[in-house]
């Protein structure tokens, strides 16, 4: 046996690993993690939103069969590769998609289906809110929910005694603590940076804006405990144990880290927790994340301001849709392999046809298209029609359609990139990638760079995703040095000598992407014409 293989087992045996578990938008996946930072085995478990009168979400019965099935894989390979069944473990992590709404009553029971971040229903709160607190708040947002739900005179409100995310409901079923880690609370409520918890002067706007609506509970009362890094957040229950293991061989007592959000997480694989660094995680949906040295000159709609899972601030510029369409056209393409008679697998399909668009013209050869599944907050559309479309003297070709279908999958995000790069001269220095859109080499980096115009890197590790980075959070909340920060700690116990490919923008595809934005951005009467006219 080589060496790598009996620390392993040696670090299963001892419960010298982390557990770290995430809840993305189509797929759960958990990860154990070595005391070397190392993956030792994954799970992974696939499932798909639900659009019910007319919310987006997942019921709890599918949450709780997706993160079983996703821990019971991981055991699976563990005794499959060592022969051990897992008893402990240093520490749990849980992460998941951010923002969205879950509240619940005394009882704990569930008052509204979940409402998760892709419904764009929460315009007039998200208006009201911002211009009240001066302050971004996003539809995305749990508060901007919770008071849209207000505004709506929804039954449920009178009942209220939590309000969480999903992450924060997964981490109190299994530890009995309402808590929430605090890059995922800034996605919940605006967090004061200075104090690192929610804003109390925010927290008394609110609470007086609906001082004669007869609600019996305050602000303040219904929200979960705000915890930074590295501090414990828990331990995991007799009933939590049994809830995440089905098998009942897990044991208790094993501390948990602070719940995070997938932005969290995935700054945290990417080690782009300092200043001046940014990363994208880009899939069915993209999110741009930079770490600011200083605060913005003013608040913007189409600008989420979050913090690290330290508390420093962040802006973040999200997009509801990203590779959703692109990936409807390759099954599409995929039917017509199939009519053919011919086999290809999922891979070389995706590898061979998003390939062939770097082989296009710069700005897609004049063609046009909108992966708008659902609607877009930062090109203001509460309702999406994917579409596409092309003048009679565009180049029509193979490879200019599928790189427009790149571009336009970050259209949105270059809309709220523009703000940062151009308005407030925000400083980059680096973007890491990470997610689906990066899986074809080189591909997804050549057209980020192009759209950013700063150097895009992919680590070898960046892989694993989010459910590595809560793990790398549960690793840091137990084997941190006094005061250590986070920071250091990525850089120092994780990171040092992580290979990683880099790629800078190239001039011509940069000017390409600009002439393409041009016409998306005059383009979106077409889309909005769209929603009226094809319901």
């Amino acid at each position: 046996m080589s060496l790598e293989y009996n620390n392993a087992r040696s670090a299963i045996i001892n419960g010298q690993t982390s557990v770290g578990i995430e809840l993305g938008s189509t797929r759960i996946k958990t990860v154990l993690m070595g005391g070397d930072n190392i993956a030792i085995a994954t799970g992974s478990h696939d499932w798909e939103n639900s659009y019910i009168n007319n919310i987006w979400t997942y019921s709890l019965e599918d949450i709780w069969k997706g993160v079983q099935s996703s821990y019971n894989k991981m055991s699976q390979k563990v005794k499959g590769e060592y022969g051990l069944d897992i008893r402990t473990t240093g520490a749990i992590g849980i992460s998941g998609m951010m923002h969205g709404y879950m509240v619940f009553d005394r009882s704990g029971e569930l008052l509204t289906p979940f409402r998760t971040w892709r419904n764009t229903i929460t315009g007039q709160a998200s208006e009201a809110l911002t211009r009240l607190f001066e302050y971004p708040i996003p539809q995305r947002w749990s508060i901007a929910h919770l008071y849209q739900a207000i505004r709506n005179r929804e039954e449920h409100i009178e009942h209220i005694d939590f309000l969480t995310t999903l992450a924060g409901y997964i981490h109190w079923k299994l530890t009995g603590q309402k808590v929430m880690g605090i890059g995922e609370a800034s996605g919940v409520f605006p967090i004061d940076t200075g104090t690192k918890n929610f804003n109390e002067n925010m927290i008394r706007k609110f609470n007086e804006l609906n001082s004669e609506k007869n609600i019996p509970w305050q602000l303040e009362n219904i929200l979960p405990k705000v915890l930074v890094a590295g501090t414990r957040a828990g331990e995991l229950t007799a009933e939590g144990a049994r809830l995440l293991d089905t098998t009942g061989k897990l044991q208790p007592g094993i501390p948990l880290c602070p719940p995070e959000g997938d932005a969290g997480t995935g700054m945290v694989a990417t080690n782009s927790v300092a200043a001046r660094t940014g990363n994208v995680s880009a899939g069915t949906s993209v999110f741009a994340m930079v770490v600011l040295e200083k605060e913005l000159s003013r608040a913007y709609s189409e600008i989420d301001l979050v913090t690290t899972p330290d508390g420093k601030l962040v802006a973040m510029a999200h997009s509801n849709n990203c590779t959703s369409d692109y990936d409807a056209w390759m099954g599409l393409f995929t039917e017509a392999v199939k009519l053919l008679g011919l086999e290809v697998d999922k891979p070389r399909l995706y590898d061979t046809l998003l390939g062939a668009a770097l082989q296009g013209d710069p700005d897609c050869g004049g063609l046009l298209a909108y992966g708008y599944i659902s609607g877009e907050h930062i090109t203001h559309f509460e309702e999406g029609r994917p579409m596409f479309v092309r003048a009679s003297n565009s180049k029509f070709n193979l490879a200019n359609f599928m790189r427009v279908n790149l571009f336009t999958s970050l259209g949105a995000l270059k809309t709220g990139l523009n703000i940062l790069l151009e308005k407030e001269d925000v400083k980059i220095d680096e973007i890491m990638g990470h997610g689906g859109f990066f899986k074809a080499k080189e591909v997804g980096q050549k057209v980020m760079a192009a759209a950013v115009n700063v150097p895009v890197s992919v680590m070898e590790s960046a892989g694993e995703g989010g459910a590595w980075g809560i793990a790398l959070l549960a690793a840091y909340m137990i084997n941190k040095e006094e005061k250590e920060p986070l920071e250091d700690f990525l850089r120092n116990r994780v990171f040092a000598g992580t290979r990683r490919d880099s790629m800078k923008p190239d001039p011509a595809d940069v000017e390409g992407f600009n002439e393409f934005m041009q016409r998306y951005t005059r383009g979106l009467e077409i889309e909005r014409s769209a929603i009226e006219n094809l319901k």
